[in-house]
């Protein structure tokens, strides 16, 4: 962790603060082991300094020119060492520009600097072997030296380039997420628009005909009056549950009331029938248990599509079937209204119907009935449908 954090400084610092600090390291070490030379041998001179000059100058520029500061301080290495100097550290400069060479470029040029490196090494290994008794040590190894600094740069930039492919990962895999939320947000609200409006269309749109049928009869018939008034109330009542079960979705909590089922068509139907049109129901759908999803989806069909019936046709009689067979549930809606001509804006109704039925993988087809009147027909997969 110590190393962690002092690596992360150095990475912090700017990039010409970096270079000097690291010229000025190096310096320190290649000046101490330049100046004292074994006995019997050349001892520090002018040439020896102004070899060490030029390599410390070439490395101030290593980020920028790494290949040339490479042969710039390796020519240097190789002045020493044909010079008559000898030394553990004085290959330190031409070092860290291998390493340098290695971290910030690529794998086929690393390989053609340590090829390079490694002959021009050998090379004068032989040289000053025959000259000075070979004070550097045998070729083979001298040969091997300069393959170090770059193997430990390219393992340093693999490194670097899998812990940055490691982050692109992980930055795609938020965006991902943070699409996908937000479209189910987006469906979620769909959904919820879709609650709102079959809720709002069918029961106050019921409300407002039944409040219609008991002002007419108010003087002359006050029990149909208050019998209509009696289906409002209830009606309200059930606006508010309804509205207040989906409202809790918004507010982040479970919704309070179980979604509607096809058990419950018969209180459709008679709320419809209330308003003054008639309303035959046929429903076969078996023992087995439907999807809860089919249901409320079925049930939220008839429920548009009555409210369509009262809403905008004159129609005194509907017609309403839900049958099953083996792999669907088809739920048709048929009422006796006169042709009319279908608006131009069809509003949300049948939008949503068909929203609705393509949710759970079915479809909805809807039209006028030759010779008057209105089919709406959608047909639901009973199995394989969504949760």
């Amino acid at each position: 962790m110590t190393f962690d954090r002092l690596a992360a400084r150095a990475r912090a610092l700017p990039p010409i603060v970096a270079d000097l600090l690291v010229v000025a390291v190096v310096g320190v070490f290649t000046t101490a082991d330049a100046a004292v030379n074994e006995p019997g041998y050349r001892q520090a001179d002018a040439l020896t300094w102004a070899l060490l000059v030029v390599s410390l100058a070439a490395l101030a520029c290593r980020r920028r020119w790494p290949v040339p500061v490479v042969c710039v301080t390796g020519a240097a290495c190789a002045g020493w060492a044909l010079h008559g100097h000898i030394g553990e550290l004085l290959n330190l400069p031409v070092i860290v520009a291998l390493y340098t060479v290695a971290v910030l470029g690529d794998r086929r040029r690393t390989l053609w600097t340590g090829v390079i490196a490694a002959t021009v090494s050998g090379a004068v290994a032989l040289k000053v072997g025959r000259d000075v008794v070979n004070p550097q040590g045998l070729p083979v190894l001298e040969m091997v030296w300069p393959l170090v600094p770059l193997l430990l740069g390219e393992v340093v930039r693999t490194r670097r380039e899998l812990l940055a492919e490691y982050a692109a990962r992980a930055a795609r895999a938020e965006e991902d997420r943070e699409r996908e939320a937000a479209r189910r947000v987006r469906q979620e609200r769909a959904r919820v628009a879709r609650e709102i409006h079959d809720i709002l269309a069918h029961t106050v749109s019921a409300m407002t005909v039944q409040a219609g049928v008991a002002l007419d009869a108010l003087d002359a018939a006050p029990e149909v009056s208050r019998q209509a008034m009696t289906q409002v109330r209830a009606s309200g009542k059930e606006a508010v549950r309804e509205l207040r079960a989906t409202l809790s979705v918004l507010r982040a909590a479970e919704p309070t009331a179980p979604a509607p089922r096809l058990g419950q068509l018969d209180e459709l139907v008679a709320g419809v029938e209330a308003g003054g049109v008639r309303v035959s129901l046929r429903r076969d759908t078996g023992d087995a248990a439907l999807p809860a999803v089919v249901e409320a989806t079925a049930y939220r069909i008839v429920q548009e599509a009555l409210t369509n019936v009262v809403k905008h046709s004159a129609a005194r009689h509907a017609a309403v079937s839900v049958t099953r067979d083996a792999t669907r549930l088809t739920v048709e809606v048929v009422d006796d209204g006169p042709p009319v001509r279908p608006p131009a804006d069809r509003g949300f109704g049948l939008i949503g119907m068909r929203e609705r039925a393509v949710a759970v993988g079915g479809g909805v087809t809807y039209g006028p009935v030759p010779g008057g009147g209105f089919r709406v027909r959608a047909e639901l997969p009973t199995e394989g449908a969504p949760s």
